[in-house]
C-alpha cells in the first residue's frame, strides 16, 4: 500500500505524459565463491524503481538509489543497486533459475526490464573425455578428443603441446573444432609431442592427463648399388641401405636382405684354389674341435677328484653366491652335538645360521623349543645347518640348477635396486633409506626352484603413470620381478606413502602395471577384498602389500572431498661454501616419504648443500589454492632479497599430481659486504586458506654444520638382500610351532583371529582366512612392519594372551630341549 502511495506521487520536473525508459538494464552474472554480485539498472523519467526476483519484490531497505538529471532532456533519471548473495541463490536451487527483473514508475504508468539470471559459476573437477596416447606414422592424421569437465559458464578449452600454447592461427597443420577435438591434419615428426587439453572459466582451470603423440617413420630400402667385381672367390655381391627413409621413433625396420652375392667367373676366379682352402678349413675346423673334447674331459676329471675330498652331506652351493651370504664348507662330524637334521629338505642350499639349536631326538617327531620364554631371542653361536642326502641326489641338484630359467640378467651396483637369488627358505630385499623392503615369506618359492628376485625404486621421469581427474600419486613407483614367476605364498611390498587417509576424503587404489604397459587398479582401499591376489595393509605412514603376483606397483587417491590433504616435506638447503656475495637458499616441497628425502639429500651431495633446517610436515589440501613461499626479517643493513615479487608460488597442480619431484623455490640474497656471516630471516611457506610452517633461520653461513648429520642418512641395518633365516626376527622351530597351534579354529578363540586382534591387525580377517595359513599370513606381516629392530618381547606377550584361553595350548617339557 506504501508502494502504491509513493507511485502516485509524481516527482517535480518529471513529465507526466512519458513512460519510464530504461537507459541501463540488469545483465546476467555469475557468483564466484561466496562473493555477492551487484545488479543495476537506471531508468528516465521514473519517481520509483524497484527489483523483482523470482516473483517477490525486494525488500525496500537492500535497495541503493541515485538521482541525476538528464543534460540533454532535464528528465530526472534514477538509477537503482541492489547485491545478491550466494545463500539467495541456493534457496532456490534445483526448483528454478534465479532472476531478477527492475520495475520503473512514473505518473504515466510502469515498465519493466528484462530478466537477469544469477547463477553460481563452477566447474566440476573429471574430463567427461580425455585424449589419449596414440602412435601415428607420419604424414596421417590425428584426432584428440577432449570434452570438457562440465561447468557454468561453459568452460573455454586450449590445447598445450609440451606445455606450451597451440596456437592454430600460427600453424596452418592444426585446427580446434567446435567439439573441441584438437586435429592434426598431417602428422610430422616435429609433432611428436605430450598433448594436454586445459578447460578453464571463471572459476577454475582444469587439465586433463597428457597424451603422448608418437610420430615414426617406417624405413625404406634405398637402391641397389651396382655389382662388385667378380672376385677370386667366383662370387660378386652388391649392397643397400635402409636410409629413405630411416625408421625414426620406434618404426619397423626394412624387411629383407642388406646383401646380395652371386657366383660369377672373370680371369681373377680360381674353382681349383677355391677347392683347396676348402679342404684345409675343414681340417682345421675337425683339430680344434678334437681339442676342446680333450680339454673338457681333464676338466670333468679334476672336478671329481676334488668332489671326492669332500663331504657327501653337503650340497656345493656356489652356484648361489649372487644372494647367499658367504660361506664356509667343512666336513660334516658325526659327533658335532650342533648339527641339527631337519625335514623338510634343505639340500638346495647350505649357508650360515645364527643361533643355538636343540640336539635332535630319537624319539617321536616334535617341535623342539628351548627352555625359558617363548620367543627369545637365539644365541650368539653360529652352526650350519644342512640335510644329509646321496652324492648322487646333489650332483642332480646342481644339473638342474645349471638348467634353470629363473635367473634373469638385472643391471649390478644401482642405489635403488637390491637383488638376491632365492630359494624355499624365503628372506627379504631392502633399498637402504628409502623404506621399501619386499619379503619372500619361507615357501613362498615352490622346492627346487632358485629365483634371482630383483627390487627397484622408479625415478618417476623413467616411468609415465597416467592420472585422471584429482588422482595424486602418494608413494614411490616400485617394480619387484621378475614377473610373471610361480609364488606359492603372498611376498609383502612395503613402502612409504603421503596420504592423511581417510574413508570420508579419500578413494585409494593399488594399481599395477600389466605386461602390455596399461595401468590397471587391482584393489580398492577399504573394501572387503574382491581378489585373493592382492591385500593392502594401510598404516599411518606406510602401506604393505600381499600379492602372489610379482610386478609394479604404485598407491593413487582421488580426493572425495577439498578436505582431503596428502603430506609435504619442507627442507631448507643452502651452499656449503659461499665465496661470492651471492647466497641462494633451496626450498625444496616434496611427498613425505623416505625416498624423496633421500633422492633430494643425494642431489644437494653433488651440488655442495648443506640443511640450514630441520625438515618438516604441512597438510596440502586439494583446494586447488597455490603454495606461498615467502622472506621475511631480514636485516636490511646486512643482506638483500633479489625477489621482485612479496612472494613465490608454486601451482597447485604440480603439487598434487605428486609426479614433478624435487619441486623447490630459490631465494638469491645478496650480502652489502664480503666479511658478513651470520644470516637471520624468516621463511614462511603457506598454502592459501589452507595450513602453513615457518621456519625461523639464524646461523654462520661460513661455519655452521648443526643440521649436517641430516646429509648423512643412518643405513638400515644389515645387507640389502638376507636370505634364510637370518631374514626373519622369529626363529623357525618356534614360528612353526604357533602356526601349527593356531591355525585350527578353537572354540574358546584361542586361534589366528584372536592374535591378529591383539596385533590389531584384524581389519581384514577374510583374506587371513582364504590363505592356507592364515597364521602365517599374520606372522609375515608383523615381520614386515618390525624388521629389524621389532620386539620379540611383544609378540611373544600377545601370544601368551591367546594362550591364556587355552592351557594346554603352548605346554612345552624340559624333555623337548
Amino acid at each position: 500500500v506504501q508502494q502504491s502511495a509513493t507511485v502516485a506521487t509524481p516527482v517535480s520536473g518529471a513529465s507526466p505524459d512519458l513512460l519510464p525508459r530504461f537507459l541501463l538494464e540488469p545483465e546476467d552474472v555469475y557468483i564466484v565463491k561466496n562473493k555477492p554480485v551487484s545488479l543495476a539498472c537506471r531508468a528516465t523519467p521514473a519517481t520509483q524503481i524497484y527489483f523483482k526476483c523470482n516473483g517477490e519484490w525486494v525488500h525496500q531497505g537492500d535497495h541503493v538509489t541515485q538521482h541525476s538529471t538528464d543534460r540533454s532532456t532535464g528528465l530526472p533519471v534514477m538509477e537503482v543497486r541492489i547485491e545478491i548473495t550466494r545463500q539467495q541463490v541456493e534457496k532456490i536451487f534445483g526448483l528454478e533459475e534465479y532472476w531478477c527483473q527492475c520495475v520503473a514508475w512514473s505518473s504515466s504508468g510502469t515498465t519493466k526490464s528484462q530478466k537477469a539470471f544469477v547463477r553460481i559459476a563452477y566447474l566440476r573437477k573429471n574430463f567427461e573425455q580425455e585424449p589419449t596416447a596414440r602412435e601415428v606414422s607420419i604424414e596421417q592424421g590425428i584426432v584428440l578428443p577432449c570434452r570438457p569437465p562440465e561447468g557454468i559458464p561453459p568452460a573455454e578449452v586450449e590445447w598445450l603441446r609440451n606445455e606450451e600454447l597451440v596456437d592454430p592461427a600460427l600453424d596452418a597443420n592444426v585446427y580446434v573444432t567446435p567439439e573441441h577435438s584438437l586435429v592434426l591434419r598431417q602428422a610430422r615428426l616435429a609433432d611428436t609431442a605430450n598433448y594436454t587439453c586445459v578447460a578453464k572459466n571463471i572459476v577454475a582451470r582444469r587439465r586433463s592427463a597428457s597424451a603422448a603423440i608418437t610420430v615414426y617413420v617406417d624405413g625404406a630400402w634405398s637402391e641397389w648399388s651396382k655389382w662388385s667385381v667378380c672376385g677370386t672367390e667366383c662370387t660378386h655381391w652388391r649392397s643397400r641401405e635402409c636410409s629413405e627413409p630411416a625408421p625414426r621413433n620406434g618404426g619397423q625396420e626394412c624387411h629383407g636382405a642388406e646383401l646380395e652375392t652371386r657366383n660369377c667367373t672373370s680371369e681373377l676366379c680360381s674353382p681349383a684354389a677355391q677347392g683347396a682352402e676348402d679342404v684345409a678349413l675343414y681340417v682345421g675346423l675337425i683339430a680344434v674341435a678334437v681339442c676342446l673334447v680333450l680339454l673338457l674331459l681333464v676338466g670333468v676329471l679334476v672336478y671329481c677328484r676334488k668332489k671326492g675330498g669332500l663331504d657327501a652331506d653337503v650340497a656345493d652351493s656356489s652356484i648361489l653366491t649372487a644372494g647367499f651370504q658367504p660361506v664356509s664348507i667343512k666336513p660334516s662330524k658325526a659327533d658335532n652335538p650342533s648339527l641339527l637334521t631337519i625335514q623338510p629338505d634343505l639340500s638346495t642350499a647350505t649357508m650360515t645360521y645364527q643361533g643355538s639349536l636343540c640336539p635332535r631326538q630319537d624319539g617321536p617327531a616334535k617341535l623342539q623349543l628351548p627352555n625359558g620364554h617363548l620367543l627369545s631371542p637365539l644365541g650368539a653361536g653360529r652352526h650350519t645347518l644342512h640335510h644329509s642326502s646321496p652324492a648322487a641326489e646333489g650332483a642332480d641338484f646342481v644339473a638342474r640348477l645349471s638348467t634353470q630359467s629363473y635367473f634373469r640378467s638385472l643391471p649390478r651396483g644401482n642405489t635403488n635396486m637390491a637383488y638376491g637369488t632365492f630359494n624355499f627358505l624365503g628372506g627379504r630385499l631392502m633399498i637402504p633409506n628409502t623404506g621399501i623392503s619386499l619379503l619372500i615369506p619361507p615357501d613362498a618359492i615352490p622346492r627346487g626352484k632358485i629365483y634371482e628376485v630383483y627390487l627397484t625404486l622408479h625415478k618417476q621421469e623413467e616411468v609415465r603413470l597416467p592420472l585422471a581427474g584429482c588422482q595424486t600419486l602418494l608413494s614411490p613407483i616400485v617394480s619387484c620381478g621378475p614377473p610373471g614367476v610361480l609364488l606359492t605364498r603372498p611376498a609383502i611390498l612395503a613402502m612409504g606413502h603421503c596420504v592423511e587417509a581417510s574413508a570420508e576424503n579419500w578413494s585409494l587404489r593399488l594399481k599395477k602395471q600389466s605386461c602390455e604397459g596399461t595401468w590397471e587398479d587391482v584393489l580398492q582401499l577399504g573394501a572387503e577384498p574382491c581378489t585373493e591376489l592382492y591385500y593392502c595393509q594401510l598404516e599411518a605412514q606406510a602401506c604393505y602389500i600381499f600379492t602372489e603376483q610379482l610386478g609394479r606397483f604404485a598407491l593413487v587417491g582421488e580426493s572425495l572431498s577439498m578436505a582431503a590433504s596428502k603430506r609435504l616435506k619442507l627442507v631448507l638447503f643452502a651452499p656449503a661454501a659461499c665465496p661470492s656475495l651471492e647466497y641462494n637458499i633451496r626450498v625444496y616441497c616434496l611427498s613425505d616419504t623416505q625416498d624423496a628425502l633421500k633422492e633430494v639429500i643425494q642431489l644437494e651431495k653433488q651440488m655442495g648443500g648443506q640443511l640450514i633446517g630441520a625438515p618438516r610436515v604441512l597438510h596440502f589440501k586439494d583446494s586447488y589454492h597455490n603454495l606461498r613461499l615467502s622472506i621475511h626479517d631480514m636485516p636490511s643493513s646486512l643482506w638483500k632479497s633479489k625477489l621482485l615479487a612479496s612472494y613465490q608460488e608454486i601451482p597447485f597442480y604440480h603439487i598434487w599430481s605428486g609426479l614433478q619431484p624435487y619441486l623447490h623455490c630459490t631465494f638469491t640474497l645478496e650480502r652489502l659486504s664480503p666479511s658478513t656471516c651470520e644470516l637471520a630471516c624468516k621463511i614462511w611457506i603457506w598454502q592459501v586458506e589452507g595450513d602453513g610452517q615457518s621456519f625461523t633461520i639464524n646461523f654462520n653461513i661460513a661455519k655452521d654444520t648443526r643440521f649436517s648429520d641430516w646429509l648423512v642418512p643412518d643405513s638400515e641395518v644389515g645387507s640389502p638382500a638376507l636370505v634364510g633365516p637370518s631374514a626373519f626376527k622369529i626363529p623357525f622351530l618356534i614360528r612353526q610351532k604357533i602356526i601349527s597351534s593356531l591355525d585350527t579354529p578353537c572354540a574358546r578363540g584361542a586361534d589366528w583371529r584372536t592374535l591378529a586382534q591383539k596385533l590389531n591387525l584384524d581389519s581384514h580377517l577374510s583374506f587371513y582366512a582364504s590363505k592356507p595359513s592364515p597364521t602365517a599370513m599374520i606372522l609375515n606381516l608383523w615381520e614386515a612392519r618390525h624388521f629389524p629392530n621389532g620386539n620379540l618381547s611383544q609378540l611373544a606377550a600377545a601370544v601368551a594372551e591367546v594362550g591364556k584361553q587355552d592351557g594346554a595350548l603352548f605346554a612345552v617339557s624340559e624333555a623337548e630341549c
